[in-house]
């Protein structure tokens, strides 16, 4: 499966909090490899491996899209999109099949199915459709559209680089800019060190964790210095950025 990315603003709930999917397949490499390339778009997943405990996760998640695999252990599929339906009338499915048969097609689309993509299929096709039937349904904004991102009270104009928090200015370095651009691009997202190098320094990781060590350092003392911290470290997986609890 091919795992390559384009560039593309990221897509948010309306009110900014990140998209809710659930991912159900009774494959867990498959699963995996789903909710990673999900995950990598800012999103919130979970995961589910049949049709009873996807029925469960949905009732908590309260999930705005669901990728749903046909061919489950205990249900069909077509049975579990119906119990769904009845947690969240509204949410967008899309159904993961190897069966590619005309008739197959019809089933999954008249029970309900909002798309469709047989296996074996590409990721980034599979992340296509389901912003594409986010956005149609008017589940998700794009987020950035303009040069001004915004994570509660906390501001930053790419074009003019300039970072206010509560309306002050916060002077930042080049380097320091960037850092936080990253992070207030995937907020609420943890990125890890390795991670944070590649997209801001563009080498790779081995042995300099220190470089992103100080830098968040040097940031925390600017954006958190005398308010309500929103750089958290999350031990042993990396930094993530959040509004400050209110």
């Amino acid at each position: 499966m091919n795992t390559t990315r384009s560039a593309r603003p990221a897509l948010t709930r309306p009110d900014g909090t990140p998209l809710r999917v659930l991912v159900v397949d009774d494959d867990p490499d498959l699963a995996e490899v789903l909710s990673g390339a999900l995950r990598y778009e800012g999103w919130l997943i979970r995961t589910a491996d049949d049709g009873a405990s996807a029925v469960a996760a949905a009732r908590e998640l309260m999930p705005d899209a669901v990728v749903l695999d046909v061919m489950l252990p205990d249900v069909d599929g077509l049975a579990v999109l119906r119990a769904l339906r009845a947690v969240r009338p509204d949410v967008c499915v899309l159904f993961l099949t190897a069966r590619d048969t005309v008739e197959d097609r019809i089933a999954g689309i008249t029970a309900g199915g909002d798309d469709y993509v047989t296996k074996p299929f590409s990721l980034e096709e599979v992340v296509a459709r389901m912003r594409g039937l986010l956005r149609r349904a008017g589940m998700a904004r794009q987020q950035s559209e303009g040069p001004v991102l915004t994570v509660g009270d906390l501001v930053m104009d790419e074009d003019a680089h300039e970072v206010t928090r509560t309306g002050r200015l916060i002077e930042l370095s080049p380097t320091e800019f960037e850092v936080l651009r990253l992070l207030m691009r995937n907020p609420r997202r943890v990125l890890s060190k390795a991670q944070i190098l590649d997209r801001v320094w563009s080498y790779d990781f081995g042995g300099r964790a220190h470089v992103v060590e100080l830098y968040i350092s040097y940031l925390r003392k600017k954006v958190d210095a005398g308010r309500e911290p929103m750089i958290h470290t999350v031990r042993g997986a990396g930094y993530v950025l959040k509004p400050a609890a209110v």
